[in-house]
């Protein structure tokens, strides 16, 4: 088994590599979160991002870095990379409610909130949950929860399993088919993906799931005031487009981006994905 001090000088390396991006370990009222920061331009607001499901923060840094003058904040949720177990199961209200402690403890009132995929869901809930800070919302490959449009079950299965984290060789065999798009086109993407993996514990990847089981965004929607970009990959087997089309419907400060990729634009193209959000977050806030 890899000891804590070996798994702790991997992820140094892993930071060291992006250059200003820094990690460290935060007790959050009890919960320990391990969290990634990277400074910006002075006087930017900052960009708080929630990651997919089972998905470890170091697999955000390209993107991260790619957004070059955004201070961004990113953290492992409990159970999941380098944060610990909670001692206690979680809901989405209960997440958002430990991201706006964490932002206070690093000292930031207002920011933009951005979540992918699973942590979209938990981005939607934030905006909901706490109107006053979150300035903007940007909602990738996501849906509104259990009143999503599925995609197909083949698809909802692997994705499902923590299989594709604990098993790269796996991950490599399925990349193509869940989530479509570059990795249907070059089979030697999700290699690079595949190495910035860190497994999640069973346990901690079943607390995601749970988390959401029963959510859905759809009764808030209408009351989002916040200016909000939502991007969707036009070939996502996992979450089709008309979920995206449906988010743009229900929110009323809405743009609809539709990207020519899979679900994993973010992690294919970090840097078109990012001039695209960066151009979204420097427009006039009214």
């Amino acid at each position: 088994m890899t000891s804590t001090k070996t798994m702790r000088a991997k992820e140094k390396r892993a930071a060291d590599s992006y250059g200003d991006i820094t990690t460290q370990v935060i007790d959050v009222k009890g919960q320990k979160l391990y969290v990634a920061t990277k400074p910006g331009k002075p006087g930017r607001v900052p960009l708080l991002m929630f990651n997919g499901i089972g998905a470890n923060l170091e697999l955000g840094f390209p993107f991260l870095e790619a957004l070059k003058d955004t201070p961004t904040i990113l953290f492992d949720v409990p159970g999941v990379g380098g944060s610990p177990m909670p001692n206690l199961p979680y809901r989405p209200a209960s997440l958002a409610r430990m991201a706006k402690n964490l932002l206070e403890i690093l000292g930031h009132d207002q920011v933009d909130i951005s979540g992918v995929s699973w942590g979209g869901g938990l981005a939607q809930q934030f905006a909901h949950q706490y109107p006053r800070i979150c300035r903007k919302l940007v909602l990738v490959a996501t849906s509104s929860g259990w009143t999503m449009v599925p995609g197909k079950p083949n698809v909802l299965s692997k994705m499902a399993s923590i299989k594709r984290y604990t098993d790269k060789g796996y991950m490599k065999s399925i990349a193509a088919e869940i989530y479509g798009g570059d990795f249907r086109r070059d089979d030697t993407l999700i290699g690079a993906h595949a190495s910035g993996m860190r497994p999640s514990s069973n346990a901690g990847y079943m607390l995601q799931l749970l988390a959401m089981t029963g959510w859905t965004s759809v009764p808030f929607l209408w009351r989002l005031k916040q200016p909000t970009l939502i991007m969707s990959g036009l070939d996502d087997p996992l979450i089709p487009v008309a979920n995206a089309k449906l988010l743009h419907r229900l929110i009323p400060k809405s743009r609809l981006e539709l990207i020519d990729n899979g679900h994993l634009f973010v992690v294919t193209r970090p840097q078109e994905t990012a001039d695209m959000v960066d151009g979204f977050l420097l427009e006039p806030h009214d």
